[in-house]
C-alpha cells in the first residue's frame, strides 16, 4: 500500500501547476494519507449490449437448441437463447448480415454479408469468435442454404451460378451449377439472381432453384442436368416445400401464390391472389404488392399454414405491414407496428421430410420482435422477456446506479408490475436455449432512462441483466394538444415538448427530480398509494437579469435597483392551474409574451396510481417576449427539501416542501465584488436565449434593455450592504448568440454537457487563469458565455472561519468556476415547514480550466463523504402514522488547531481535476486531464479498493485518477466520439461500472475494474448446450420396402475433390479465422473455456461409451439365451428317428 506525502507531492508540481496553493500548517508535512487504489487495479473491456439491434437485416433459427440469431445493416450479430442468455458479437468489415444459416445443434452458425463474404461462427464458447472466412472475388451472393444434417453449404450468386462450399474446411467445391445449364433454351434471356436454393424433403439429390425472372429449376445433382423448368410470368420472391416434396408454392411479386406439382411443370396447380379482390367476371383479380416471403407448414391433425408477408392491396395506402396466416379457410390478417424484416415458423421437428406441426412465428420488425402463438385462438403474442424496448420512445438522457439500496428495486417492481398489459399468449417464451452464467455481482445494479414523449424508464440491471421494472409518465401533467393547430405559441420546441433532458433521483428517499426541455421541472415523490390529486401544485419562475451597460468591472455607477417578480418574494408563487394567465392577457404593452409558461398545466383531476406521484411542477416563465432558457443543471436533495436548477441567466433554488421559491439569482451575483470575468452588456439583438437555442423564429423584436431583476425566496437576500456593492460591479451579460431554428431543434435533444460543449467556441472552453481583468478575451468577437453546469448538496465547512460542517450548495459554471451557499435549515421536522430558509453566499472557492462537470467531497482521511439523504417514508400515510425519519448525515472529523483543514472538496472539469483543501480552500492537488480535448463526463466513483474519478474524454479516452492525490491510474482509447448520442448517454457508476448508447435501440455495458474482467467469463451465460438430436421420422414399412421414403445422397461423394475436382483459386479467398480482437478473445477465454468443451466431449463419448457397453451386454446375454435354448432343442431331438419328429 502506497503512502503519499503531501508536502511531497507539492514539491513536485509543475509550473504548469503553480497555481496550487501552499499549506499553512508546518505540521501537515507529517499528515499521510494512505491509498489504496493502484494501476492494476484497472482493465476496460465491454460486458454485455441490451436492446433491440438496431438496423435488422436477417434472422436464423436453431429448432434443437432453441437459440436466435439476428443480423444487422453494420455486421452485427446478436443471439438471443432464454431471459438474460444474450450474446453481441461483430463482423470487423461492418458489412450488412444478408442471411444467417445454424448448423442445427451444432454450436456453429454460418453468417453471409452483403461484401460476399461468408463466415464460420463457434458458437461453443461465451464469447463466439469466427472460425473461417471465405471471400469471393468474382460473384455477388444473394442467397444461401445449408441441408439439415449436412456439411454443403450452397451459395447462389447474381450472375445465377450455385457454388458449393464445404463448411467443415470452408474451401469451395468443384461441382457448380451454372445458370445456363440449368435453364438452357427455357429462356432466351439471363434469369438473373438466384433468390431460392432448397433440396426436395424426400430426396436429397434434388435441388430446386428459384430465379428471380420467374423461373424454378428442379436440378438432379447426381447427373448433373434439370429435370423439370417450371416457368411464371411474374418475378419470384420466395419458395417453399410442402413436406411430402410433391409440391412447392411460390410468392411472385404481383401478390399472387402458385402451387406447383414437380411432375407437371406446364402450369400451376393453383394461383391464388390472397388479398386480391375477386372480379366478377371471371377476369385475372387485380395485381397486389409484392408477397416477399411465404412459409408452407403441415400438421397431422388438421390443415396446413401458409404464413407469408406483403401482398396488400395497392388502395391499402398508409395502411401498416401485415403478417397473413392461412390456416384451411381461414385467412387471419395481423398488422404489425413496423414494417416487417423477416419472419420464421417454429416448428416442433427440425426434420424437413416430417409433418411440421408448427406452433410459433418469430417476426422480426424494424424495430420491435414479435412472437405469435400459433397453437391458440386468436394468434396472441408470447410476451417478451428481452429488455427491447428502450427505444419505444427515443432516449434523451440516461443515469446508472450501482450499489444502490437492494431494497429499491422489488418497491419499484411491486408498483411496476401491475403496469403490465394483458393479454399474452399463456404458454412459455419458445426462444429458450442456453444456461445462465455461475458468477454474480454482489451488488445490485439500476439504469433509469429519460425518452422524448416524456417517459422515464427504472430498469434492474442487477447480474449483466437487465428488466423494466417501471414506467412513469411525466407528460400526464399536462395538456396535450389535440392536432398541430391547436399547438400553444409558447411552445419553445417544435417536437417533443415533453422530452426529458435531467434526470436527478436520490435512490435513498427515492425522491426523483426530472427537467424538460420545456423549461420545466417535476419533483416526484414515491408511495405505494393511490391517490387522485385535484389541482397540480405548480411554481412559475422568472429567471431574467438584464443589465445596464457597464464598461468595465471597475467602473462605479448608480447601483440597479432589484424589482421583485409579484409573488416570488417569501411567500410561494403557487398558482393553481385553473388561474393560469393566458398567451393574450399577459402580453406587456408592446405585444410581446411575459409570465406565460411554455406548456399549459394540466387542468382536470389527476388520478396517480402507486409509484411516482408529483409532489410539485415548476415551470420558467416568458419575459418580455423572450423563451426561457433551457435547463442545463439540476439536482435535488431529500435531506434538505430543495431543488436547483439553472441556466445561462442564474439558478433558482426551490423548497419543494413549502412549496416556495427560496432564491433566484443571476450568475453574475452569485460572484458579488469577487467576479473574474469582463462580462458585456446584453446584445439588443435578443431574439435568442444564449443556452436555450430553441426560441421561435417568430420572436424578432425586442424590448429595451430593464433594470435588474433578481427575485429571491429571502427577503435579507437584497438588503445588505456587501450585496449592494456587489451588483454595482456585476452587472453583465453576454451577448446572445442566433442560432438557426436546424441548429436549436438539434440542441433541443441533446443534455446540458453537450450543449455547453456546442455553444462555446475552443477558445471560450480554454478558460486558463492567464484571462486576468486585463485580458481581451471578454471583447465581443472572443465572448464566452457562463452558466450553471453542475451543482452539489452537502454539508461542509464552506467558509473560511467555520469549523462545524453546514448545510451548503456548491455551484459550478461552464467557465471553471466552483461557488459556494451556505444553508440555514430548521433542524426539527416540524420547524422545517413552518419556518423559511435562510441563505448565504460565500463567493468562488476554487477555479479550473473548462466547465465544472462534478464535485465531491471527501474526510480527513481521503474517504468519500457520502451525500446527505432522508430516508423514504410514505408520503400519503396518515400524520399518525408517518414515522418521519432523521436525515443522514454524514461524519467528519471536528477540525484542530493543528489541523484546521478536515474535509477536501474534489472538483473535476472538462479540462482539470482539483482537490481543495476545506475550510482554507488551499488546492493541494491538481492534475491537467487533457490539453487537446475536453471531458464530457466525470463520476467520483467507489470501488471496493478505493474511491477515485472516472473520466471520459471526446477524444475517446477513459481515464481513472486517485483521489485524493490525482494519480493517472488508467488511460484506454476506447471510442472516438462519432455521434452526440453517445456523449449524452454516457455514464459511470461505483463498482467500476459504465454505459452507453451505442445506437438508438441498444445500450453497452462496460468495466473498468480488472476484478470484474477477471470474473466476466463466469458471469456470461452459455449459448451452446449439450442436446441430443431428435430422432428421424419413421419411414414406415410400406414406405421402406417399395421405396417411398426420404431418399438420402451421398454429398462427400459427390461433392468432394475426388470426384468434383478443385474449385478456382480466384473465385474466392479462404480466410483463417478467428476474426476480430472480440473473436481472439472468446477463443483464447481460454482455458475455462477449453476444459469445458472437453468436458462436455468426454461427457459425451462417457455417455456413449456406457451405450456401447449396455448394448454389448444386452447381446451377450441375447447370445447366451440362443444358445442355451439351442442346447435344449438339440437334446430333445437326440436320440430321434427322422420319422419320429
Amino acid at each position: 500500500m502506497k503512502k503519499f506525502n503531501i508536502r511531497k507531492v507539492l514539491d513536485g508540481l509543475t509550473s504548469s501547476s503553480s497555481s496550487a496553493a501552499s499549506l499553512q500548517s508546518g505540521n501537515r508535512e507529517n499528515d499521510m494519507i494512505q491509498e489504496t487504489l493502484q494501476s492494476e487495479h484497472f482493465q476496460l473491456c465491454k460486458t454485455v449490449r441490451h436492446g433491440f439491434p438496431y438496423q435488422p437485416s436477417s434472422m436464423a433459427f436453431d429448432p434443437v437448441q432453441k437459440i436466435l440469431a439476428i443480423g444487422t445493416q453494420s455486421g452485427a450479430l446478436r443471439l438471443f437463447g432464454r431471459a438474460g442468455v444474450e450474446c453481441f458479437c461483430q463482423h470487423e468489415s461492418g458489412s450488412a448480415v444478408i442471411q444467417l444459416e445454424f448448423l442445427v445443434n451444432e454450436g456453429a452458425l454460418v453468417s453471409a454479408l452483403a461484401d460476399d463474404s461468408i463466415h464460420l461462427w463457434n458458437l461453443r464458447q461465451k464469447l463466439p469468435a469466427v472460425l473461417h472466412s471465405l471471400k469471393f472475388n468474382r460473384e455477388r451472393i444473394t442467397f444461401c442454404h445449408l441441408p439439415f444434417q449436412s456439411k454443403w453449404l450452397y451459395v447462389g450468386t447474381e450472375r445465377g451460378n450455385i457454388h458449393i462450399v464445404n463448411v467443415e474446411s470452408f474451401t469451395l467445391s468443384g461441382y457448380v451449377i451454372m445458370w445456363n445449364k440449368a435453364i438452357e433454351l427455357s429462356s432466351k434471356t439471363h434469369p438473373g439472381p438466384v433468390v431460392h436454393i432448397s433440396d426436395n424433403p424426400m430426396d436429397e439429390g434434388k435441388l430446386l432453384i428459384g430465379f428471380e425472372c420467374g423461373i424454378v429449376v428442379l436440378w438432379d445433382l447426381k447427373s448433373k442436368k434439370a429435370d423439370y423448368r417450371y416457368s411464371y410470368d411474374e418475378a419470384i420472391h420466395s419458395v417453399a416445400w410442402h413436406h411430402e416434396g410433391k409440391q412447392f408454392v411460390c410468392s411472385h411479386s404481383d401478390g399472387t401464390l402458385t402451387t406447383w406439382n414437380i411432375r407437371a411443370p406446364a402450369k400451376p396447380a393453383q394461383i391464388i391472389t390472397p388479398h386480391g379482390k375477386q372480379p366478377k367476371d371471371g377476369k385475372k383479380p387485380e395485381p397486389c404488392k409484392p408477397i416477399l416471403k411465404v412459409e408452407y407448414k403441415t400438421t397431422r391433425a388438421g390443415d396446413p399454414f401458409m404464413i407469408l408477408c406483403g401482398g396488400l392491396s395497392y388502395d391499402t395506402v398508409g395502411r401498416r405491414a401485415c403478417l397473413t396466416v392461412m390456416h384451411g379457410k381461414s385467412t387471419a390478417v395481423l398488422e404489425m407496428d413496423y414494417p416487417i424484416v423477416d419472419f420464421l415458423t417454429l416448428c416442433e421437428t427440425p426434420y424437413p421430410n416430417d409433418f411440421q406441426e408448427p406452433y410459433a412465428v418469430v417476426v422480426l420488425l424494424e424495430k420491435d420482435l414479435v412472437l405469435i402463438d400459433l397453437a391458440q385462438i386468436g394468434y396472441p403474442i408470447f410476451e417478451n422477456p428481452y429488455p427491447l424496448s428502450i427505444h419505444e420512445s427515443p432516449v434523451t438522457c440516461c443515469e446508472y446506479f450501482a450499489d444502490c439500496p437492494a431494497e429499491v428495486i422489488p418497491a419499484l417492481y411491486s408498483v411496476g408490475s401491475r403496469q403490465k398489459r394483458q393479454g399474452f399468449s399463456k404458454k412459455e417464451w419458445p426462444i429458450s436455449g442456453g444456461n445462465w452464467g455461475q458468477g454474480t455481482l454482489s451488488f445490485s445494479e439500476m439504469i433509469i432512462t429519460g425518452h422524448a414523449d416524456g417517459s422515464i424508464k427504472f430498469w434492474d440491471a442487477s447480474a449483466l441483466m437487465l428488466q423494466v421494472l417501471y414506467k412513469l409518465k411525466t407528460a400526464k401533467v399536462f395538456e396535450k394538444p389535440r392536432s398541430k393547430e391547436e399547438k400553444s405559441s409558447t411552445e419553445i420546441v417544435d417536437e417533443d415538448p415533453f422530452a426529458i433532458q435531467i434526470l436527478s433521483w436520490c435512490p435513498e428517499s427515492r425522491v426523483l427530480c426530472v427537467a424538460g426541455v420545456s423549461a420545466h421541472v417535476i419533483v416526484y415523490r414515491f408511495s405505494k398509494q393511490e391517490v387522485t390529486t385535484e389541482v397540480v401544485q405548480l411554481l412559475e419562475v422568472r429567471m431574467q437579469c438584464e443589465l445596464n451597460e457597464v464598461e468595465s468591472p471597475e467602473c462605479g455607477g448608480e447601483q440597479a435597483s432589484a424589482v421583485s417578480t409579484p409573488g416570488t418574494q417569501s411567500s410561494p408563487q403557487t398558482s393553481l392551474p385553473q388561474s393560469h394567465p393566458s398567451t393574450s392577457s399577459n402580453n406587456s404593452s408592446d405585444g410581446l409574451r411575459d409570465n406565460v409558461p411554455c406548456l399549459k398545466v394540466r387542468s382536470s383531476p389527476l388520478k396517480q396510481s402507486a409509484g411516482y406521484q408529483v409532489e410539485l411542477l415548476i415551470q420558467l416563465v416568458w419575459v418580455s417576449g423572450e423563451p426561457p432558457q433551457q435547463i442545463t443543471s439540476l439536482a435535488v436533495n431529500s435531506a434538505y427539501g430543495l431543488v436547483a436548477f439553472g441556466n445561462g441567466n442564474g439558478l433558482a433554488v426551490i423548497d419543494y416542501l413549502q412549496k416556495t421559491l427560496l432564491l433566484n439569482m443571476s450568475i453574475a451575483e452569485l460572484y458579488g465584488s469577487t467576479d473574474p470575468h469582463h462580462r458585456q452588456p446584453r446584445s439588443p439583438r435578443k431574439t435568442r436565449q444564449p443556452s436555450a437555442g430553441l426560441c421561435d423564429g417568430n420572436d424578432a423584436s425586442a424590448a429595451p434593455e430593464e433594470k435588474c431583476k433578481s427575485p429571491t425566496g429571502s427577503g435579507s437576500l437584497c438588503n445588505s450592504d456587501e450585496d449592494s456593492k456587489q451588483k454595482l460591479i456585476d452587472r453583465v451579460k453576454s451577448k446572445s448568440k442566433r442560432i438557426s431554428k436546424t441548429v436549436a431543434n438539434d440542441f433541443a435533444k441533446i443534455s446540458r454537457k453537450i450543449n455547453m460543449i456546442a455553444d462555446q467556441k475552443d477558445d471560450a472552453r480554454d478558460n486558463s487563469f492567464s484571462r486576468s481583468r486585463s485580458s481581451s478575451v471578454t471583447s465581443i468577437d472572443r465572448e464566452s458565455r457562463e452558466v450553471i453546469s453542475s451543482f452539489y448538496f452537502c454539508d461542509s465547512l464552506s467558509k473560511k472561519s467555520e469549523t462545524v460542517a453546514v448545510p451548503s450548495l456548491w455551484v459550478g459554471t461552464s467557465l471553471g468556476s466552483m461557488l459556494a451557499i451556505v444553508l440555514t435549515v430548521p433542524s426539527t421536522p416540524e420547524q422545517r415547514m413552518q419556518q423559511p430558509l435562510g441563505v448565504a453566499f460565500c463567493g468562488p472557492v476554487v477555479r479550473l480550466k473548462g466547465g465544472i462537470l462534478r464535485m465531491a467531497q471527501l474526510d480527513a482521511s481521503g474517504t468519500l463523504l457520502p451525500h446527505v439523504y432522508e430516508s423514504w417514508y410514505e408520503p400519503n400515510a396518515p400524520e399518525e402514522e408517518r414515522e418521519r425519519p432523521q436525515r443522514r448525515r454524514p461524519t467528519s472529523p471536528p477540525s484542530t488547531l493543528e489541523n484546521p483543514d478536515c474535509q477536501y472538496a474534489v472538483v473535476c472539469s472538462e479540462k482539470q481535476a482539483k482537490v481543495v483543501a476545506m475550510p482554507s480552500q488551499n488546492c493541494v492537488y491538481e492534475h491537467n486531464i487533457t490539453e487537446t480535448s475536453f471531458v464530457l463526463r466525470a463520476d467520483v466513483v467507489t470501488m471496493t479498493a478505493g474511491v477515485g474519478i472516472a473520466c471520459f474524454c471526446a477524444n475517446g479516452h477513459i481515464m481513472t485518477l486517485s483521489l485524493p492525490s490525482l494519480r493517472p491510474l488508467l488511460d484506454v482509447n476506447y471510442l472516438p466520439l462519432t455521434d452526440m448520442r453517445i456523449a449524452r448517454t454516457f455514464c459511470f457508476s461505483n463498482q467500476g461500472q459504465a454505459l452507453y448508447l451505442t445506437s438508438p435501440t441498444e445500450i453497452q455495458r462496460i468495466t473498468y475494474i480488472q476484478e470484474t474482467c477477471d470474473n466476466l467469463q463466469e458471469m456470461l451465460g452459455e449459448l451452446f448446450t449439450p442436446v441430443e438430436t431428435p430422432e428421424a421420422p419413421n419411414q414406415g414399412f410400406f414406405k421402406g420396402l417399395f421405396g417411398g421414403g426420404a431418399q438420402s445422397l451421398d454429398r462427400e461423394d459427390l461433392f468432394g475433390e475426388v470426384s468434383a475436382g478443385k474449385a478456382s483459386r480466384s473465385l474466392a479467398q479462404h480466410i483463417p479465422g478467428p476474426g476480430g480482437m472480440e473473436g481472439m478473445k472468446g477463443a483464447a477465454s481460454g482455458v475455462v473455456g477449453e476444459l469445458a468443451r472437453a468436458r462436455i466431449a468426454l461427457d459425451e463419448r462417457g455417455q456413449k461409451l456406457g451405450e456401447l457397453e449396455e448394448r454389448t451386454a444386452a447381446m451377450m446375454a441375447s447370445a447366451d439365451s440362443f444358445s442355451k435354448h439351442a442346447h435344449d432343442v438339440m437334446l430333445k431331438y437326440k436320440d430321434k428317428k427322422w420319422y419320429q419328429l
